[in-house]
Formats: structure tokens, C-alpha cells, sequence
């Protein structure tokens, strides 16, 4: 047993002597400490000392077989060791001259290395200025178009500097400057675009008459030429200019209408031709500062603000243009003034609508379009309301036409302003009966009251053209005759033919019906006759110094216009088209007017000579206590009889068809001879009943009775 142990520890001995042999000097611990931690160290450091001298053996042998090499190569090193000597002379000769040559090209190398250094800090710099000079150019880019009012681009610039170029070179201090100056800039232009807003706003409230005026320009030009083509739908080649048009239309009214001269061209264009167009809104304004100005502020995120802001502006703008001036109504430019501010407004609003999105809205246009209607119709009720010349009325009404149809163009409502003109058609037709009752007074005022001489055929025909009378028998007399009726019959005529124009005129381009113009005509010509004429007629019957010739020449004119009145009817129903036999269809009453007219005139024939008869009778001087009576008439009864005698002589000019006693002349000559006479038998009685007469003679009967006699025959 114990042998095994032994042979097992020599083992472990030797697997521990040749780990030591074969291993690194540095990693021996481990291997030494299983030696020590065993109980046979003794007996290992035996057979270390073993191996050591068995090594030592071998070394001798190997040192004994290689000793007169060993001293071959000592002769050698002691021989190299000279050499080397030598070589290091050498070398440190040859470092010395090197030191000594190399002290310029470390001089040249220090050079070379300062240039490198200046070459690579060039480079850096090039770099960082090729990363800084975009940013210098971006903002000076943005200072430029600052200072030429470009906003919108230098916004855009500014975005782009402060989200593109300062986040690569944000280090630098002057871009942290810049960082700093961006809301000041953005305010800035916040501001001078502003600015930019309120001077093109003040510059549309001054232009908006010019704007207004341009609109209603394009509109009547348009309403010219829709006519024209409504009135030649054939024609399709060649265009026609606006003086050639009028021309033509003047043609078709010329002398029909006591106001065509005033009127036919109050709202033409200028001496323009067709082709050449009016400029628009968008021509005459530059929106330019709108858009930009919408712009900004929508990327600033404050467009809220600026719709509110541009709204308030322009409903206080709208205010000021809806305020007539105080003297609107004496002239036809202060309406139109008026109304080309309202049209100039409304026109930039609508134009505003179209090219922007949602700064106004429809709501919006709606909103103070229904506030400008109610207060332009209110101020023209109230300016218009105050006009007494007719051609103003009219002129006003085709101004209200036009100004509505330019605002139709535009999508605006406009049945209110047409109904508003139905009311003035009242206050038209009132001035008209003023002016025709001035011209019907000078008319009675410078008639002479004498049949009208014609001597010649042109003047016979002329007078045939102006009035509708028919008479075989005085055709066939010779030249020079008479017309039965003075001058004021055709005049009259024709002023109330020329009063059914003015008011046919007036209901042009109001969307009327047939019926309703010919309602309108009939009403407003009726009010003619019985008033105005009616009254001015009755004028000159009434007068003082009117003489029984007057009178019997009245009853003969008026029983002349009296038949006239068929072909008034006519005239009316040619120009409306409304057959008077439609349902509805007013009748006139001129009959009745002249009816009335001549009655008057009969009745002042019987008071006239009535009168007479009294201021003859005044001169009667009977001596009632007269012992014989006298041989003739008494004077003052035969001077009446005689101025009975030529009165009724005036009565031969009645008119008659066939004969003067057996149609009204006849009748009313009648009458006025029984009326004389009756008057005359009772003025007669009453001198012999007088109270003053207490007593009287048979001479003086006789004498009475020779005056009864007289008058019987």
C-alpha cells in the first residue's frame, strides 16, 4: 500500500518538474503552491535538485562540445565591436551634418505647418461662411422686398429663413439676432400691410363713384344693345354704333313727346362705338393690397382678425354712402352721384366675393344690400317727393332703371326699387297735370277765339294732320275757308297726346304688362281731362272780360274735342296693344269733360245776356206822369233789340250737319233768345211795379206799350 503511494507522489513530482520546464516563469505560482500544499515537499525539492543537476550535466556537455566555437565568435564580436565603433563615428558625424543640414527644412517644415494650419482654418471658414452667406442673403432678400412693399413674398422669405437656413447655423450670435428679430418683423409687416389695407380702402371709398359710374355705363351699354337686337334679331353681321342707334330710335319717336329732348339721351354713354369696351371694376381698382393683405394674415393665423376688421371698415363705408346730400333733389347729377357711389360699393363687394375665399360671404352682401335698399328707397321717397319739374321725375325713373338693372347684373334683388317706382308714377303723374295745366292756360291764354283761316292746301293738310276732322263741304270750298273751331282745338289735342307719351314714357323698362300701361295711360289721362283741363276750361268760361263770341266760339271748339275723344281711345289702345273692349279696360271721360265745358259755357251765355239786358234797361228813363207818348220806341230798347240782333247773329257759327236750328247750336241759340226774352218781358214788369212808381199817366202806358210792341216784333 505504501508503495503505491510513493509511486503515485513520484509521479505527481514529475508531472510538476516538467509543468515548470515547460511553463511561462510568470504562471510558475500555482504549480509551486501544489507542491506546498502536499506533505512530500521534501522529498520533491530532492528531486529538484536531481533535475538541476542533471540539466547542469548537460549544459557542460553541450558547452564542452561548442567551447572553441564559442571562442571563434568571441575573436569575431571583438572584431565587430571595432567595426562599430568605427560606424558610430560615422553615424554621429553624419547625424551632425544632417542636424546642421536639416535645420532649414525644420524652419521650412514649421512654415509648412503654419500653412497647413491657416489652409485647414481657411477651409473651416470657407465651410461656415458657405453655410452662414445663404442665411445673409435670405435676409437681406427679406429687408429688400420689405422695402419694396413686398409683404406676401418677404413673409414667405421669412418663413422660409426661419424654418430652412437659421436652424443649420443657430450658434452663430448674429443668427440668434435674427431668431430675435423675426416677431418683430412679422409684426412689422402685420403692420405696413395693414396700412397697405386702410389706404385702399379710403382710395375705394373715394373711386366708388367712378367704379359705380363705369358699372351703370356696361349696363346701359348692355340694355342698348339687347334693344337693338330685340328690335333686328335678323341682323346677326356688323356692329352698330351707339350714335346710330340712338339715331334710329330717335327716328321712330321724334315729335311725339313734349320731353323727348330732355330725355332720349340722359344716361347714354358717352360717343362711344359697341366694340370698344368699358373698363371693370378689377381694371379701374388694384385688389392687390386685399389679397395680400388677406394673405398675410391668414399665414400669420389671424385671419379672423383681418375679416372683422375688413367688414366693420366697409359697413361703415356703406353707412357713408347711403347718406344722400341735403340738395340731392335739384338736379339729376346729385341722384346719379348718389347712386354710382351705391353701385361702386356694391360692385367692389361682389367682386371681393368672387376672388377671395370667404372674406364676405353672401350672408354678408345680403345683410347690407337689404340695409342699403331700405335706406335708398326711404331717401328717395323722401328726395323725390320734393321734385315739381316732370322731366326730372322721368329722368329720375330711367336713373332708378338703370341703377336697379346694373345691380340685377350683379345677383342683386331689386323688385323693391320697382315698386318704389310705381309709387313715384303717382307723384310723375301729378307734376305732369301741373306742367299741362300751365301749358292748357297758355293755350286758352293766346287763343283768339276765332275759326282758323286756311288760305293755301299745305296749311289745310297740316292742320287735317294735327287734328281728326272730316267735312265734304269744306273741302270742296274754294281757298281761302275757315275750320268751324279756333287754334286751341288741334293744340289741345295734341297736348294730350303729347301727355299720353310722357306717360307712357314713364312705364318704359318697368316690367309692366299690356294691361297695366294701358290701365296706368288711361287713369292718368282721365285725371287730365276732368281736372286739369276740365278746370282751365272753366277758367276761361268764368273770366270777367270773356264776350259772348268767346263763349260761342268755346261751345264750338269743345263740341269738336268732344268727338275727338273716339280717336284719343284709338291712339291709346295703338300704343298699348290692350283692345278697349278687354275686361277691365278704363273708359276715358273727355265726353263728359266737354259735355260739362260746354254746358258752362251756355249757362255764362244766358247770365252774359242777362246782364246786358240789365245794363240796357238801367238806361231806361220813362216819365210816368207824360201827358203824350212818344212816336217811336224808346232809345235804350231799340239800342238792345240792335244788340240783340248782331248777338244772335254770332249764333249762325254754331256747328251744325245740317241745319243750325234743328240740331244743339239750334238749341242752344233757342234757348238764349227765350232766355233774353223772358228775362227781358220780367225786367219790363218789374219797372212798372216798382214802388217808386205810385202813379202814373196813359201817355206814359202808351209809351210802355210802344216799347212791348217794339220788342214783340
Amino acid at each position: 500500500m505504501a508503495e503505491l503511494e510513493s509511486l503515485e507522489t513520484a509521479a505527481e513530482h514529475e508531472r510538476i518538474l516538467r509543468e515548470i520546464e515547460s511553463t511561462d516563469t510568470a504562471c510558475i505560482g500555482p504549480t509551486l503552491r501544489s507542491v506546498y500544499d502536499g506533505e512530500e515537499h521534501g522529498r520533491f525539492m530532492e528531486k529538484l535538485e536531481a533535475r538541476i543537476r542533471n540539466h547542469d550535466r548537460e549544459i557542460e556537455k553541450m558547452c564542452n562540445f561548442h567551447y572553441q566555437g564559442f571562442v571563434d565568435s568571441i575573436t569575431e564580436l571583438l572584431k565587430v565591436r571595432g567595426e562599430a565603433q568605427k560606424l558610430k563615428n560615422q553615424v554621429t558625424d553624419t547625424n551632425r551634418k544632417l542636424q546642421n543640414e536639416g535645420k532649414e527644412l525644420i524652419i521650412a517644415m514649421e512654415e509648412l505647418k503654419q500653412c497647413r494650419l491657416q489652409q485647414r482654418n481657411i477651409s473651416a471658414t470657407v465651410d461656415k461662411l458657405t453655410l452662414c452667406l445663404p442665411v445673409l442673403e435670405m435676409y437681406s432678400k427679406l429687408r429688400e422686398q420689405m422695402k419694396s412693399k413686398r409683404h406676401y413674398p418677404a413673409l414667405k422669405t421669412l418663413e422660409h429663413l426661419e424654418h430652412t437656413y437659421l436652424p443649420q447655423v443657430s450658434h452663430y450670435r448674429f443668427c440668434k439676432i435674427m431668431v430675435d428679430n423675426i416677431p418683430k418683423l412679422r409684426e412689422e409687416i402685420k403692420e405696413v400691410s395693414m396700412s397697405d389695407l386702410k389706404d385702399f380702402l379710403e382710395s375705394i371709398r373715394k373711386h366708388s363713384d367712378k367704379i359705380g359710374e363705369t358699372a351703370m355705363k356696361q349696363a346701359q351699354q348692355q340694355r342698348n344693345l339687347d334693344n337693338i337686337v330685340s328690335q333686328h334679331p335678323r341682323i346677326s353681321g356688323g356692329k352698330k354704333s351707339k350714335k346710330e342707334a340712338c339715331a334710329s330710335s330717335d327716328l321712330e319717336v321724334k315729335n311725339t313727346s313734349p320731353m323727348s329732348e330732355q330725355d332720349s339721351g340722359i344716361l347714354d354713354v358717352e360717343d362711344e362705338d359697341e366694340d370698344e369696351e368699358v373698363p371693370g371694376a378689377q381694371d379701374l381698382v388694384d385688389f392687390s393690397p386685399v389679397y395680400r393683405c388677406l394673405h398675410i394674415y391668414s399665414v400669420l393665423g389671424a385671419r379672423e382678425t383681418f375679416e372683422n376688421y375688413y367688414r366693420k371698415q366697409r359697413r361703415k363705408q356703406a353707412r357713408l354712402v347711403l347718406q344722400p346730400p341735403s340738395n340731392m333733389h335739384e338736379t339729376l347729377d346729385g341722384y346719379r352721384r348718389y347712386f354710382n357711389q351705391i353701385v361702386g360699393f356694391f360692385v367692389v363687394e361682389d367682386h371681393i366675393l368672387h376672388t377671395t375665399q370667404g372674406l364676405v360671404n353672401r350672408a354678408y352682401i345680403d345683410e347690407l344690400w337689404e340695409m342699403a335698399l331700405s335706406k335708398t328707397i326711404a331717401a328717395l321717397r323722401t328726395h323725390s317727393s320734393y321734385c315739381s319739374d316732370p322731366s326730372l321725375v322721368l329722368d329720375l325713373k330711367n336713373l332708378i332703371v338703370l341703377f336697379a338693372d346694373t345691380l340685377q347684373g350683379y345677383g342683386f334683388p331689386v323688385n323693391q326699387l320697382f315698386d318704389m317706382l310705381l309709387e313715384i308714377q303717382d307723384q310723375y303723374s301729378e307734376t305732369l297735370l301741373k306742367k299741362w295745366s300751365g301749358v292748357f292756360r297758355s293755350i286758352l291764354d293766346s287763343d283768339n277765339y276765332s275759326p282758323i283761316p286756311v288760305t293755301n292746301e299745305d296749311v289745310y293738310k297740316k292742320i287735317v294732320g294735327q287734328f281728326p276732322f272730316q267735312d265734304a263741304e269744306l273741302e270742296k270750298q274754294p281757298f281761302p275757308k275757315k275750320f268751324p273751331f279756333s287754334e286751341f282745338v288741334p293744340k289741345v289735342y295734341n297736348q294730350i297726346k303729347e301727355f299720353i307719351y310722357a306717360c307712357l314714357k314713364f312705364s318704359e323698362d318697368l316690367h309692366l304688362s299690356s294691361t297695366e300701361v294701358d290701365d296706368m295711360i288711361r287713369k292718368s289721362t282721365n285725371l287730365l281731362l276732368t281736372r286739369t283741363l276740365s278746370n282751365c276750361l272753366q277758367n276761361v268760361i268764368k273770366r270777367k272780360n270773356v264776350g259772348l263770341t268767346e263763349l260761342v266760339q268755346i261751345i264750338i271748339n269743345t263740341t269738336h274735342l268732344e268727338k275727338s275723344c273716339k280717336f284719343l281711345e284709338e291712339f291709346i289702345t295703338n300704343i298699348t296693344n290692350v283692345l278697349p273692349e278687354t275686361v277691365h279696360t278704363t273708359k276715358l271721360y273727355g265726353t263728359t269733360t266737354f259735355k260739362d265745358a260746354r254746358h258752362a259755357a251756355e249757362e255764362e251765355i244766358y247770365t252774359n245776356l242777362n246782364q246786358k239786358i240789365d245794363q240796357f234797361l238801367q238806361l231806361a228813363d220813362y216819365d210816368w206822369m207824360a201827358m203824350e207818348p212818344g212816336s217811336k220806341a224808346s232809345d235804350y230798347l231799340v239800342d238792345l233789340i240792335g244788340f240783340l240782333r248782331s248777338t244772335f247773329a254770332v249764333f249762325t257759327h254754331l256747328p251744325g250737319d245740317v241745319d243750325v236750328h234743328s240740331t244743339m247750336s239750334g238749341k242752344v241759340a233757342q234757348t238764349a233768345c227765350m232766355s233774353a226774352c223772358k228775362h227781358l218781358s220780367t225786367s219790363l214788369m218789374q219797372l212798372l211795379l216798382e214802388a217808386e212808381v205810385r202813379q202814373l199817366t196813359l201817355g206814359a202806358l202808351q209809351q210802355f206799350n210802344l216799347d212791348v210792341e217794339e220788342c214783340e216784333r
